[in-house]
């Protein structure tokens, strides 16, 4: 019994500092990525890995649409967002809201469309 005690004591005094290293988020969206055969995909494939960190930019004064989110890996553009999945996470980029992404999965096939699917997350703050 008294170890029970003694374990439970310091899994209380260590739960803080536990939980605060425990990232939470909620899924935006799961997405392909747009536009991978014409940016620096083909050339940053083999280094990328699921899991790894993008970085998404606005762009509202994109020519060909208003709601364009870019995707980026490590400073490399990849690609967008794609258009018809883009409003709602432009609305809440320009409303100020932080979002992060990360790559969900890599396919080595010929569909550029299917090639890297990636999440968008809204950060939960503690």
């Amino acid at each position: 019994m008294n170890r029970r005690l003694a374990l439970l004591c310091l899994l209380w005094v260590w739960a803080p500092s536990l939980s605060a290293q425990v990232a939470a988020h909620i899924l935006l969206q799961d997405s392909p990525l747009a536009g991978f055969q014409y940016h620096a995909g083909k050339t940053l494939w083999p280094q990328m890995q699921v899991g790894d960190a993008l970085t998404l930019v606005r762009e509202p004064d994109n020519p060909h649409d208003a709601s364009a989110v870019r995707v980026e890996w490590r400073g490399h553009k990849l690609g967008y967002v794609p258009r018809r999945e883009n409003a709602d996470v432009a609305r809440l980029m320009d409303g100020g809201q932080t979002l992060t992404a990360r790559i969900a999965r890599l396919a080595e096939v010929r569909d550029p469309w299917s090639r890297v699917r990636f999440e968008i997350l809204i950060p939960l703050q503690p």
